[in-house]
């Protein structure tokens, strides 16, 4: 008895190591250390890894725009109701406004109270990150535009071309409408069409699937080049920055998400529980398009319907950037107090004013976050634009953290917003209670 206890016992620790080994949450934690330790070791050699990440991000960005069409046209369809959907979208929208705003808000407050970039005129950018800002900034000239430029970018004038471009918001401006063509048609000669969808939206699951079988691999080469590219130096200098950054980022979560979450009744906590794999991935990758086919597929396991998660997670990429919202604002006074600009209140509320539509643009300008941010910095013709280069050689790093939060975000509100429109079944997040992670198959060993 005691033989075969010991034989039992010995085969579920082996089966548990088993589990744990093939976890991809333990997997890219793994390769975020060894990322940091060769990046440490043999910068050189780790700067080469670049293209690890970048081949991981570019499959995964394969799949995103039409995954994005297909999981909203399907909601549109299937939530049976023209009326459902402006519900929906009505009131996403106002909450990405309000928490959006509320995010931008305390940036500026908290980069003012914390004094980050005070004395740090004196420190000189390299040579690689003056050449990237100086890039980044006439990027940023370059898709300077008017509102109306702006509204105009947002509708598409070639349907495969939005695709192609990677538009996500024409491309979910074309899923509407695609979407309320099909609820147009009679349902005999809907119900087809719906199921082919449908089954191509499967499909393009079980390649995403795939895919995240190569996260540890590209998380590992992303973290080793961020590390060996920027080294040691730029990291020390400008550590207060990142480090308040990284402060105003979990209080943001902790505070004004939780308090959100505790307002509507469910745990912050038991959600993070759930996409703790997900933030591994974000904290290796830096890129929320990673784990958005994911979310799509994880949330409405969580308990919000699938209509609800199709219109409001993709929105949700372009229209609420929180963690955007505070690396913008938070830079923003960075730049003010390393080369001693004075901000007057009257002018901090116009920049604010100013990174209410700018940030809107994140998801369809070229280089992300950091072109973004580069275009407001333009824009107000108050900051100075070589200032960008003291940001870039860290920006990866904060990259890492308003990544992280900008998925976060979007998936309170997912849940939020399928609160408020009676589109959420309690009883299925009872169950990812007892079984936090039920959906994922690569997960599984």
């Amino acid at each position: 008895m005691t033989a075969m206890a010991d034989i039992d016992g010995t085969d579920a620790k082996r089966g548990k190591e088993r589990s744990l080994l093939g976890n991809l949450g333990f997997q890219v934690a793994v390769s975020m250390a060894l990322g940091i330790v060769v990046g440490l070791l043999w910068p050189d050699f780790a700067a080469s890894l670049k293209i690890l990440g970048d081949i991981f991000l570019r499959l995964i960005k394969t799949a995103v725009a039409p995954l994005v069409f297909l999981t909203v046209a399907v909601g549109v369809v299937a939530a049976g109701d023209i009326k459902r959907v402006g519900k929906v979208g009505l009131t996403a929208m106002i909450y990405f406004e309000i928490v959006s705003t509320l995010a931008l808000a305390l940036g500026l407050v908290f980069g003012n109270l914390s004094g980050v970039g005070r004395n740090l005129g004196h420190i000189s950018a390299s040579a690689d990150a003056a050449k990237g800002a100086a890039a980044a900034a006439k990027a940023a000239e370059a898709s300077h535009t008017t509102f109306a430029q702006f509204l105009l970018n947002v509708f598409p004038d070639n349907f495969i071309g939005a695709f192609a471009r990677g538009e996500l918001l024409q491309v979910l401006v074309i899923a509407l409408i695609f979407g309320f063509g099909l609820m147009a048609l009679a349902p005999a000669k809907r119900a087809p069409i719906e199921n082919g969808l449908n089954t191509i939206s499967t499909a393009l699951f079980e390649f995403i699937h795939i895919i995240m079988r190569l996260a540890p691999i590209g998380t590992f080469g992303a973290i080793a080049y961020a590390v060996g590219s920027n080294g040691t130096a730029v990291l020390l200098s400008l550590i207060y920055f990142v480090a308040a950054f990284y402060v105003l980022i979990v209080l943001f979560i902790v505070v004004v998400l939780g308090t959100i979450c505790a307002a509507f009744r469910f745990s912050l906590f038991d959600l993070l529980r759930y996409l703790r794999d997900e933030i591994m991935i974000m904290l290796g990758t830096a890129s929320s398009e990673s784990v958005l086919p994911r979310l799509l597929e994880k949330l409405p396991a969580y308990g919000a319907s699938k209509q609800t998660v199709g219109l409001v997670l993709p929105t949700g990429y372009a229209f609420n950037l929180d963690g955007t919202s505070l690396f913008m604002s938070m830079g923003v006074i960075f730049l003010a107090n390393a080369y001693g600009v004075s901000l007057s209140w009257q002018q901090e509320l116009g920049i604010l004013a100013i990174m209410l539509l700018t940030s809107k643009g994140a998801a369809t300008v070229s280089g992300g976050s950091f072109v973004v941010f580069a275009a407001t910095v333009t824009t107000t013709g108050i900051l100075p634009v070589e200032g960008l280069a003291l940001i870039f050689g860290v920006y990866r790093f904060l990259s890492i953290a308003l990544a992280t939060c900008n998925v976060i975000g979007n998936a309170v509100a997912t849940i939020v917003v399928a609160k408020i429109t009676a589109e959420f079944d309690d009883e299925a997040r009872a169950r990812t209670v007892i079984e936090p992670n039920p959906i994922p198959k690569d997960d599984r060993s």
